[in-house]
């Protein structure tokens, strides 16, 4: 650990260390090729079963094994189990797989075994057609939303791989779940995770998925919920003006409906917040990619802007020349825009 001051090993401290070490290693490695034999063997034995638990405890990125697993539970434990046996077992999987997540949360090996627990998830307890049919499936599904989110609750900037990951996945939760989640808890669940960081691009990326479907069924009022999402941007953007996120969001929701009123106003509240804050960077982007949408590339003002922006950031000063009012309008946003 940083700020710790390390304590000089002896000779005999150092050799024994290294033993065990030499002990581990021969350990992994018996347990190894003992595994891939019973593999090769079409080994489907509860014992079998134990030792890939052992050594994915060790490895957890060892990804044969992880196969091999779910070849033993499929040709293996689940033969002759009832389909309650069988749902214990995946239970049984996913609490596993739980806690090599703690430690190993970037490993994709171990996403990708709940993944498949999951989707083999029984109907049950109810038989089909009854109301509890798919009581199993709704309880794991539930479940795995409740982890994702609390592992993005606990998330960190330093762990900013893991939450790429964990948004990615929760998506595929939502997707997955038999019984939908309101596109309204969605958005609500989005709200929450903005109002904790404005610069939570994943959270804006969401919002912009869902608020599109409320508009369209008719659950949310278009013209009034756009107003309201205006006002949000703005605060985040007064918040936080060079926070990336906000201002990419902001374009998808000026790029969805660009009227001349629509953009002549957010062109000025943008301008005054360029008065605050006269070095923001996307502040004259910003201005520049609206006037060249509203002018069609006659704008004195964005030509004086670019120019701003080239003293400003001189490492992208071709760029912005190539970004001038002569040029193609989309190419800024093009440019600024996540692929």
């Amino acid at each position: 650990m940083h700020g710790v001051k390390r304590a000089k090993l002896t000779p005999q401290a150092l050799e024994a260390r290294k033993q065990k070490e030499r002990a581990k290693i021969q350990e992994f490695l018996a347990l190894s090729e003992e595994i891939l034999q019973r593999k090769q063997d079409k080994d489907y034995s509860e014992e079998a079963f134990k030792q890939t638990t052992r050594l994915l405890a060790i490895n957890p990125e060892f990804y044969t094994v992880w196969n091999y697993r779910r070849a033993i539970l499929l040709d293996g434990l689940f033969t002759g189990s009832s389909v309650e046996q069988i749902n214990n077992l995946l239970a049984k999987e996913l609490e596993m797989t739980m806690i090599a997540l703690k430690s190993h949360p970037k490993v994709y090996w171990i996403w990708n075994h709940r993944r498949w627990c999951l989707e083999h998830v029984p109907n049950g307890p109810g038989e089909e057609g009854a109301e509890d049919s798919l009581a199993w499936k709704k309880s794991a599904w539930d479940q795995e939303l409740y982890v994702v989110e609390r592992l993005l609750d606990a998330g960190c900037s330093e762990l900013w791989v893991v939450l790429l990951m964990a948004w990615n996945y929760r998506r595929y939760v939502l997707a997955s779940m038999p019984v939908p989640r309101p596109d309204t808890a969605e958005l609500a669940y989005t709200s929450k995770k903005i109002q904790a960081n404005f610069s939570n691009f994943s959270a804006w990326h969401q919002r912009s998925k869902v608020l599109p479907k409320l508009w369209a069924s008719g659950a949310l009022d278009e013209a009034k919920s756009r107003e309201e999402e205006f006002d949000l941007v703005r605060n985040a953007m007064y918040t936080d003006p060079d926070d990336q996120s906000v201002w990419v969001y902001h374009r998808w929701l000026v790029g969805s409906s660009a009227s001349r009123d629509l953009l002549e106003r957010e062109i000025q509240a943008i301008e005054e917040l360029l008065g605050e804050q006269p070095d923001s960077k996307w502040c004259m982007e910003s201005i520049v990619h609206y006037v060249m949408m509203l002018l069609k590339n006659h704008s004195s003002g964005a030509r004086q802007l670019l120019g701003q922006l080239e003293d400003l950031d001189p490492y992208r000063r071709h760029r912005y020349r190539d970004l001038g009012p002569s040029s193609n309008p989309n190419l800024l946003w093009d440019a600024l825009t996540p692929g």
